[in-house]
C-alpha cells in the first residue's frame, strides 16, 4: 500500500500527463505541419539504421559506399561441390572430377 503523499504525487503526475496530452492535440494544427518531417526521418532512422548508425571503426570508407552503388557487379552464385561424398561449397568453378549440384537452402557466407 503507498502512502498517502506517494499517491497524492502520482495523481498529479497523471494529471500534468493528460493535460500535456490534451494540450498536445488541442494545438496539433499549429505543431504538427513542422514535427512530420523530422518525425518520418526519425522514424525512418529507427528503423532502417544505415551505414552511419555503424560504430566508427565498422563503417564503410567513401570507396567502399561508392562501389556498392547500382553499378556494382552482381555477387558470384555459390557453387555446391561433391567429390567422393565430400561437400564444398565455393563461388569458383568446381575442381575436376567433382559434381556440381545445385545449391538447396541458402548459404550464408562464402569464402573471400
Amino acid at each position: 500500500m503507498r502512502s498517502r503523499t506517494e499517491r497524492s504525487a502520482l495523481t498529479a503526475i497523471a494529471v500534468v500527463v493528460v493535460a500535456a496530452a490534451a494540450a498536445a492535440w488541442w494545438t496539433s494544427d499549429a505543431w504538427l505541419p513542422r514535427a512530420g518531417p523530422w518525425s518520418e526521418q526519425v522514424w525512418k532512422k529507427v528503423t532502417r539504421p544505415g551505414p552511419d548508425t555503424l560504430p566508427p571503426d565498422k563503417r564503410p570508407t567513401q570507396a567502399q559506399a561508392a562501389r556498392t552503388g547500382a553499378s556494382a557487379p552482381a555477387a558470384p552464385q555459390p557453387r555446391k561441390c561433391v567429390k567422393e561424398g565430400r561437400t564444398t561449397y565455393t563461388d569458383q568453378p568446381c575442381p575436376r572430377g567433382s559434381q556440381e549440384l545445385p545449391v538447396d537452402g541458402a548459404v550464408t557466407s562464402l569464402p573471400p
